[in-house]
């Protein structure tokens, strides 16, 4: 089995970085593979609502100049998807919030790729708008259909220079409980398929409320 974790941070090496490591420490004691995509410190245009994604059904999104459609097919490719971000202004990143926009409208307008994944949220923060970023990233994943594990408090830890959050014991703790709790829970979707049928995927119904 494999994640794919996003790092929305412009660093490297930040606190959102250790968050994610933190978890994949953990699942890679139970041999799942990880690989971290560093998108926050790309150049990443906004979603335009072109619609193009949904028009030409291909699993990818028109907008050039970065590695977007790469992304998406790895994310496609995984069995569980980790999404990371830093806290600017009690908010997700400019850069990771175009990447989810784009990636989570090219899969949902391609036949829900990242439906029945397991999913995860991890934020990293100086001091607060930990857990309104946290419900952020997590907006995303209720919204693809995907199952998402937990941990025993929001998934964030505290921290201001890189490599602070690791001397945050609580943090590092919830961060060690959701990796385990991932870890488990996609090893029960993996054994459940084929044996319990997984809901149909249903046509969405949308309703506009000005017309």
């Amino acid at each position: 089995m494999k994640v794919v974790a996003i790092n929305g941070s412009p660093h490297a090496d930040g606190n959102t970085y250790h968050a994610i490591r933190l978890v994949a420490d953990e699942l890679a004691k139970e041999g799942i593979d990880v690989e971290i995509i560093h998108v926050g410190n790309k150049a990443v245009r906004g979603c335009t609502a072109c619609g193009q994604c949904g028009k030409l059904k291909n699993e990818r999104c028109v907008l050039t100049g970065d590695d977007m459609n790469d992304w998406i097919q790895s994310m496609k490719g995984a069995d569980g998807i980790v999404l990371g971000s830093p806290v600017y202004y009690s908010a997700v990143a400019g850069t990771m919030k175009s990447f989810l926009d784009r990636a989570f409208r090219v899969a949902g307008a391609n036949g829900s790729l990242f439906r029945h994944k397991v999913g995860a949220s991890v934020v990293a923060v100086r001091r607060a708008g930990g857990v309104p970023t946290f419900n952020q990233l997590n907006n995303y994943i209720n919204y693809a259909e995907m199952f998402m594990p937990s941990s025993h408090y929001w998934n964030v830890v505290y921290g201001a220079a890189p490599g602070d959050a690791l001397r945050d014991s609580e943090g590092v703790q919830v961060m060690g409980v959701l990796g385990k709790n991932m870890a488990w829970l996609l090893k029960a979707v993996a054994d459940g398929k084929g044996k319990t049928p997984l809901p149909e995927k249903e046509a969405k119904v949308v309703l506009n409320y000005i017309r």
